[in-house]
Order: structure tokens, then C-alpha cells, then sequence
């Protein structure tokens, strides 16, 4: 078991419990015998009641409760010892097999929980027009909208995702109650750090698009002064262009650098560092660094503004669509089987890929890309997949109908230990050490570029390390000076 005190900025590994060792105590078993000198902490995706529901967890149907599949809240506070613990606070939605929503259905406005659920008419009291609705923006085709008979009558209910994920009134007494209630079981937990899931789309105002509104803003800051008060950071999940992003890091402890996995991806694949030395100078320092997550590869996030067509990406349109389909080319078609028409959960922003298709399985671009990764100043994140350079799932695809499935395979015993024995995994293995011990992370950040190569430098007193890559050749350079050696990653 970890006893040390775990750093504020370590790299932190990302998993489902189910996924990766099959309960939180498994999961935390791996993280102590097989990564237990690599990761500071984990953001555990959705264990909540159920953690396999229509959303993988993130329909909870009791936040404040642990699934007992996967154990309990004392497992979890295993687990978060010594180490960093993340976890999703869902704030915008809940399960249509709530408790609460199913007393709502049955007994309609006299309901005592009726104030906490979103219905068309609670933004829009006297009715919407055409231009009210088209103006709604939401990142799955169609209205967000599914009908249902509530206490007799027939309502639309809002539903931003999904018809099994009812939208909650953040306006309400209930509502705040209801969500402190959850924060208070995930401290509680040994959790210290809130990824606040979906929160951009709790704002909703009757002519806006009812996304990132001030009121979401405002929300946002409400929690953050809570959970600050009770020892706990927030980290902000947003898609989005890439102006919001440095807007929103204003005010919040953390916000995800969702941009750098597809610049990366562009430069790797186009040798073309431009967008990406451009964004090195102008991304939040206090940025979660991550090259894939559980859901897919952003292109709304490099992209120029839906709602303001006149404000530019980081990469052009042309750009963008030679990017998606070099992704799709570079997995031999099996992403193109998991986005958009193809798949039932439908995303207009991402891609569903793993990273290691994505760069079409070539070990060294993908050692490239982590270390460009680690060694951005923010806290660099691995998600389980791309640590064991994972491939496109498409059997569980198939399976399940659910495109983000094919990045969200299961990893049994048996293929964990045939994936740790492969050196592109013990590759990135070493390099997240790197980033976890040398003590230059710890000082000054700088950078330069020379064409298509890209120089990465921190020091801290007498240490320096420097990564130089070239994304043209896909070959990477480490040094160093001080004590600490610098590990052979080849």
C-alpha cells in the first residue's frame, strides 16, 4: 500500500473499475503491484448504481451510492490511499430509473422531487418558437427532447444525451441538495479531486443556446467554493473551442487540454508543428494533459466556432478533414464503425478511436506523443487504453452498438499481463516514471521549435531534462543534467 504523500501535479491514470481489474478492490490492486510506482493518482470513471447502464455509469441512478458489484465506499477509500482519487460529479443529469424520476412520473407536479427535473416548459413557460429550439445547441443530432407521460400527462422531458438521462433544474433548492449530497459521499469516499461532467449544459436560458451560459458559470463557482471549502479541487469538462477553454481555466483549479490530442495527431501525421507550437503559447497552465479519455478523439475542441463561424480553429477546415480521415485510414476503417451514423450514441465532436489506431499502430509516434504529453506543464492523465497501446474494440462494438465502446475494452488478467510484457507498453511505462521522479518537472517550463522539431525543456535548480522530437521522422531525443539519470527509453 502507497503511504506517501501522492504530488498535487503527478501523472494520474484513467479507468473503470469493471474494465481494469473488475472491482474498485482489483483496480486497486493493479495500481499497487503492477503501477504502483507510476501513478500519483486515478480518476475512477463512473462506479455509482449502475456503473453499466445506458451511459456506462454516467446515468447514475443513485450518485451516492457505490454499485456493490464493484464494492463499496471502503474499497474506495482503499483505493485512495496515498494517491490522488478523481471522480465524476454528474451534475447535469440522472437516470430515468431514478427513484426520484420514477415518483415524478407517477405522481407528476405534486411530486415533492418534481422541482428537480427539466421539462420544455421549464425554460419555456409560454411556449417555443422555432428559433428558440433550432438556437438549442446540443452535441447529438436532433432535439433534446423525449417524451413522456408524467402523472397522467404527456410532457417533453428534457434530455441532452440520451432518452434514459433526464436533465436536471439547477435553478431549485432540490437541485442543490440533491448535488451536495453527492459531494459530500464522494469526499467522504477519500475522493479529492470533481471532474464536474456535462456541466456546460446546466445553464439552460430561454433564448440562448443554452450552453456555457453565465449561469452555468455561475454553478460552476457555487460548487468550486464548496468543494474548496471542504479540501477538494474541481476540474472542468468542457468540449469546446479552444478560446473557451483559456476563458473558462480563469476560474476554475483545472480545465482538460482536449486540443493537444488532435494537434498532436495532425503533426505526427502531416509533419506539421505550426498549430501545435501555437497553441504551446497561448494553452492554460493548469491544464489535465490527456491524449485519449473514454470518450473520443475532439475536433470540436481544434476546431473554428460553430456559433461564430468568423472566430478560427486551431486547425482549418481542410485540416480537420484530412485529420479525421487520416484517422479513419489509419484504422483501417474500424473509427470510421464507431462515429457519427455508424454508431448509436451519436457524436458530432469527436472521433471514436483508440490513440494507437489513430497513429495506425506505429509504437514509436505513439512514445512521441506521450512524451509530448508528460512533459507539458498541467497534470498528465493516461488513460487505460493507451497505456496498454490498445486497439480498436470492435467485437464489443458490435456487441453493444455504442461507438465509445471501441475504446472501452475489458482487460482481464490474462490480457493485462500479455499487455505489460509488450515494450511499447513498458516504453510508456518508463516514461511516466520519468515524469513522476525527475525533480526538473518541479521547476521552469520553456520551448522552441527549428522546423519540424520541438524542444521541450524543464529545470529546477542544478536539474534539467529536455525531450527534442522531430514529428517529420517520429524520432525523439532525451537529456539531461543534475543527478538524476535519464532512463533509455528504446
Amino acid at each position: 500500500m502507497r503511504s506517501a504523500e501522492p504530488s498535487a501535479a503527478g501523472p494520474q491514470l484513467i479507468a473503470y473499475a469493471d474494465r481494469l481489474g473488475g472491482d474498485l478492490s482489483g483496480l486497486e490492486r493493479v495500481m499497487t503491484d503492477e503501477l504502483g510506482d507510476v501513478f500519483d493518482g486515478v480518476h475512477v470513471l463512473p462506479f455509482f448504481r449502475p456503473f453499466d447502464g445506458a451511459d456506462a455509469g454516467f446515468d447514475p441512478e443513485d450518485h451516492g451510492q457505490v454499485d456493490p458489484r464493484l464494492g463499496d465506499w471502503d474499497d474506495l477509500r482503499r483505493l485512495a490511499t496515498g494517491r490522488r482519487v478523481m471522480a465524476d460529479l454528474i451534475v447535469n443529469h440522472m437516470s430515468t430509473a431514478s427513484a426520484q424520476f420514477r415518483r415524478y412520473v407517477a405522481e407528476g407536479d405534486d411530486a415533492d422531487v418534481a422541482p428537480l427535473f427539466l421539462t420544455l416548459s421549464s425554460i419555456f413557460p409560454d411556449g417555443a418558437s422555432e428559433d428558440d429550439l433550432a438556437r438549442i445547441y446540443r452535441p447529438r443530432p436532433g432535439l433534446p427532447f423525449t417524451p413522456v407521460t408524467i402523472g397522467g400527462r404527456r410532457r417533453l422531458v428534457w434530455t441532452t444525451f440520451t432518452s434514459q438521462q433526464v436533465d436536471l433544474d439547477v435553478r431549485t433548492p432540490h437541485f442543490w441538495e440533491y448535488l451536495t449530497g453527492v459531494i459530500d459521499a464522494l469526499l467522504a469516499g477519500g475522493v479529492t479531486m470533481l471532474r464536474l461532467d456535462a456541466v456546460g449544459y446546466t445553464g439552460k436560458v430561454a433564448g440562448t443556446d443554452c450552453f456555457m451560459t453565465p449561469e452555468s458559470g455561475e454553478l460552476v463557482r457555487r460548487i468550486s467554493d464548496y468543494a474548496h471549502a471542504r479540501g477538494a479541487q474541481v476540474l472542468l469538462e468542457v468540449h469546446g473551442h479552444h478560446e473557451l477553454q483559456i476563458e473558462l481555466a480563469r476560474s476554475v483549479d483545472h480545465v482538460y487540454d482536449f486540443a493537444l490530442p488532435p494537434l498532436l495527431l495532425h503533426a505526427l501525421t502531416r509533419g506539421d508543428l505550426a498549430p501545435l507550437v501555437h497553441w504551446l503559447g497561448i494553452r492554460p497552465s493548469n491544464s489535465v494533459n490527456v491524449l485519449d479519455t473514454h470518450d473520443g478523439i475532439g475536433v470540436i475542441d481544434v476546431a473554428r466556432s460553430d456559433s461564430t463561424p468568423a472566430r478560427p480553429g486551431l486547425l482549418t477546415d481542410e485540416q480537420v478533414d484530412r485529420l479525421v480521415t487520416t484517422i479513419h485510414a489509419n484504422s483501417g476503417g474500424t473509427s470510421r464503425l464507431a462515429t457519427g451514423d455508424a454508431a448509436s450514441n451519436l457524436d458530432l465532436y469527436q472521433v471514436n478511436c483508440t490513440y494507437y489506431d489513430a497513429l495506425g499502430c506505429d509504437d514509436d509516434a505513439l512514445i512521441v506523443a506521450r512524451l509530448v504529453q508528460l512533459f507539458l506543464p498541467g497534470i498528465p492523465q493516461v488513460y487505460y487504453v493507451g497505456l496498454l497501446a490498445g486497439s480498436n474494440d470492435v467485437g464489443l462494438l458490435a456487441a453493444t452498438g455504442v461507438g465509445r465502446d471501441v475504446n472501452r475494452t475489458h482487460v482481464d488478467r490474462t490480457r493485462l499481463d500479455a499487455a505489460l510484457a509488450r515494450p511499447v507498453v513498458r516504453r510508456q511505462l518508463d516514461a511516466v516514471r520519468l515524469r513522476s521522479r525527475h525533480p526538473a518537472f518541479g521547476g521552469a517550463f520553456s520551448f522552441d521549435h527549428d522546423g519540424a522539431v520541438l524542444t521541450l525543456r524543464w529545470r529546477h535548480g542544478p536539474d534539467q531534462i529536455v525531450l527534442e522530437v522531430d514529428v517529420a521522422s517520429r524520432r525523439y531525443a532525451l537529456s539531461g543534467q543534475g543527478a538524476t539519470p535519464i532512463p533509455d527509453l528504446r
